[in-house]
């Protein structure tokens, strides 16, 4: 696409998207998708590593993050979107790499030791659950995309895929390039506890909630602690509401403001919530409207989804071709 370099970065489909995933990623897509040939994948295959045993929400849970990504602002026109599974090449292409990846490598993945502690509710003792490392390292390789992007903490499990990238490519000759990081900036997006924002955590601001449902959920939100009564001065930089102030607040001016109120006191912990709905409201408007155009429009959906899939499968096809020729089978 006019000579862009490619990237690929995808979401499993769990269900609605929160602020949080708008924040660490979505928005940062919205200024790449203007920079490079982007690729942008709902992981449906990832999906059904560890919710195999029961699939049924997997399907509905996709069109929910496409309007979410829709609403936010990723536009068909300029970036590719299209689910996994529609492209069989992501496929094709881990069972290739599965053929090369040393079984030590995905044992001591960190993720993988994570998850299986955070998930004890489900039997991840499979085959494609210690594999899930080959299937994201196929999703970037099959774009050939330069970069990858990813939160600072997430630097680490790209190792994993330029690993797998050098051998297959010491193996077959040097095919693949080695995707870089691309660190996205991210402001901090606490939950309502002041907790990670989590929808396991039942502490999320989901894209989709409406402007009632935002304050009634931010009307009960953690605070400072320090802030028993009114009258107790507090310090922002322990609120988990300031956190989020300083994303969707731009008004440095009024930031300032609200900082020496709640030091001082001059100012409540609802005062300094409903100060932040302003805000709220200004950005999510236009989202909400985005995301009330497509819903229920299941043949525009559907159409995103076909042009997507059918414009990353132009290049996965050529990268398998490259792939057969270069490990030397038979076409």
């Amino acid at each position: 696409m006019d000579g862009k370099k490619k990237i690929f970065s995808g979401m499993r489909p769990t269900g609605k998207l929160h602020y949080g995933h708008m924040a660490g990623a979505l928005i940062n897509w919205v200024k790449l998708q203007n920079e490079y040939d982007c690729y942008f994948g709902i992981v449906d295959w990832h999906a059904l590593m560890s919710d195999y045993a029961d699939s049924s929400k997997v399907a509905a849970n996709c069109q929910e993050i496409l309007l979410d990504w829709l609403a936010v602002g990723v536009d068909p026109n300029k970036a590719a979107i299209f689910i996994q599974s529609h492209v069989k090449q992501h496929a094709e292409l881990h069972l290739a790499l599965s053929m090369i990846t040393p079984l030590g490598w995905l044992e001591r993945c960190p993720t993988y030791k994570d998850q299986i502690l955070n998930l004890q509710n489900k039997d991840l003792s499979t085959y494609a659950f210690l594999g899930y490392p080959v299937l994201m390292a196929a999703d970037i390789m099959l774009y050939k995309s330069f970069a990858v992007p990813v939160g600072e903490d997430q630097g680490p499990h790209l190792e994993l895929t330029r690993e797998i990238v050098r051998r297959f490519n010491n193996f077959y000759g040097d095919l693949f390039p080695e995707p870089e990081t691309l660190l996205t900036p991210s402001a901090k997006m606490p939950g309502l506890d002041g907790r990670k924002m989590s929808k396991s955590y039942g502490n999320a601001l989901e894209i989709a909630d409406d402007m009632e449902t935002v304050w009634n959920k931010l009307r009960t939100m953690t605070t400072d602690p320090a802030r028993y009564r009114r009258t107790d001065p507090g310090t922002p930089e322990k609120c988990p509401v300031w956190d989020i102030h300083k994303f969707f607040n731009k008004d440095e001016a009024e930031l300032a403001e609200i900082h020496a109120g709640c030091t001082s006191a001059g100012i409540g912990c609802v005062d300094c919530k409903k100060k932040l709905m302003v805000h709220v409201e200004a950005m999510m408007g236009p989202i909400h409207d985005r995301r009330k155009r497509y819903e229920g429009d299941d043949k525009a959906l559907r159409e995103i989804l076909e042009s997507g899939a059918a414009r990353a499968r132009k290049i996965a096809e050529q990268t398998m071709d490259e792939v057969y020729a270069a490990i030397g089978l038979l076409k």
